[in-house]
């Protein structure tokens, strides 16, 4: 039985407490230390085992218990200097989403991985969904036809409190550090995955990017943006954190004949020709992956480079346009008050249809999109310690 321990248990954190607890309870792993400058809280549906070790220094937690795997949920900017210490330490790692600032720290996570033989998994749990295999195998059977287009949209809210739960919250740089925050950075980075995972080209180039804000934050709430290829069909993406109506998250994949409609969060999946979505059972735990074969990992760092390449990019970006205070609603009251911009969710719903950015939509909040060319991307066959799983 490999022996787990986790960095980072409280907030995000306690969401792989969950995982530990049912790993654990089915005589998966045994969970054997926490590291958290906050003492983790005890909660009902993840139980802290007396046995479980609590250290306040990762560092020192790491010396002292040695584990097998290592679970890494700390704020982004900490992960490259936290990942490194657990491999060189000798554990196989699961590293929470967003995996890194930069391809530069890509390429040094990647040597460190490579240097220690370790395994390290990337969070992207979506990527595990059956559904998202039954997709990629209509389209590479030619159900869809040729793949004009893949988008992504999705409307969710967040509030007041969201934005004061962390100092990194809503911030561009954390005490002179790059912060990678924002509606595509961070709670919508599974949509970003999911449609460059499917775009038959895996060599983005060049990024067209509109940003917007409704609150005093220094990253996105609301964006657009368009991802073009070496050679294939964009990728285009509309989200925001500011919706009306929730639109959990969809990857639209547009064919020459017909459409298909995967919402990622729940593995409901809609192909030419089916009356109705229907639910794909199936979908893998990254946990278990990697501590039942780490030689064929799901999301391998390799796998994510397009996706670090791209919010490279987007960290590079002038900062978001404001959006008009009399277009937008304030719901509740703080801490649990919500802004709402007013027809966002028809205008999203456009983009993804089409597939458009918002300002070639005519909306009237939207201004032109900030370009750039992306380069620098690592070769797609960076090992990192484990045989890639495709």
């Amino acid at each position: 039985m490999r022996r787990v321990a986790l960095i980072g248990a409280s907030g995000h954190g306690l969401t792989h407490r969950r995982n530990l607890a049912r790993l654990a309870a089915a005589g998966r792993v045994e969970v054997v230390a926490f590291a958290d400058p906050r003492p983790p809280a005890p909660a009902e549906d993840a139980p802290i085992d007396p046995a479980t070790r609590i250290f306040a220094d990762h560092a020192e937690m790491l010396r002292e218990v040695r584990p097998d795997v290592v679970v890494i949920c700390t704020p982004p900017h900490t992960h490259l200097a936290i990942a490194t210490d657990a491999l060189s330490a000798g554990a196989d790692v699961l590293l929470e989403k967003p995996p890194v600032m930069s391809l530069a720290e890509h390429r040094a996570l990647a040597a460190v991985a490579a240097r220690t033989g370790r395994a390290l998994q990337i969070g992207f749990q979506a990527l595990g969904s059956a559904a998202l295999a039954e997709l990629r195998a209509a389209i590479e059977d030619g159900r869809l036809g040729e793949v004009t287009g893949v988008a992504a949209v999705a409307s969710w809210q967040r509030p007041d409190a969201y934005y004061a739960r962390t100092p990194w919250a809503g911030r561009r740089t954390v005490n002179g550090r790059p912060s990678l925050d924002g509606a595509i950075a961070n709670p919508l980075a599974h949509a970003l995955m999911q449609a460059l995972a499917l775009a038959p080209d895996p060599t983005p180039v060049a990024l067209e990017l509109e940003r917007y804000r409704t609150r005093p934050i220094e990253v996105d709430d609301t964006a657009s943006l368009r991802v073009s290829f070496a050679g294939g069909p964009p990728v285009l993406m509309a989200v925001t954190l500011c919706g009306e109506d929730f639109i959990p998250g969809e990857i639209v994949v547009h064919g020459t004949r017909g459409r298909a409609v995967l919402e990622y969060p729940t593995d409901r999946l809609l192909l030419p020709g089916d009356e109705a979505p229907r639910h794909v059972p199936g979908r893998r735990d990254l946990l278990e992956n990697l501590v039942d074969d780490p030689a064929g990992l799901i999301v391998p760092l390799d796998r994510t480079a397009p996706f670090t390449a791209v919010l490279e990019a987007v960290q590079a970006a002038p900062p978001p346009h404001a959006i008009d205070a009399a277009l937008v609603d304030s719901v509740g009251p703080p801490p649990d008050r919500v802004h709402v911009i007013r027809g966002v969710n028809a205008a999203l719903r456009a983009a993804a249809d089409r597939p458009a950015l918002l300002s070639e939509l005519g909306i009237g909040w939207a201004r032109g999109p900030w370009r750039t060319p992306i380069d620098g991307l690592p070769a797609r066959d960076v090992q990192t310690g484990g045989k890639s799983a495709r």
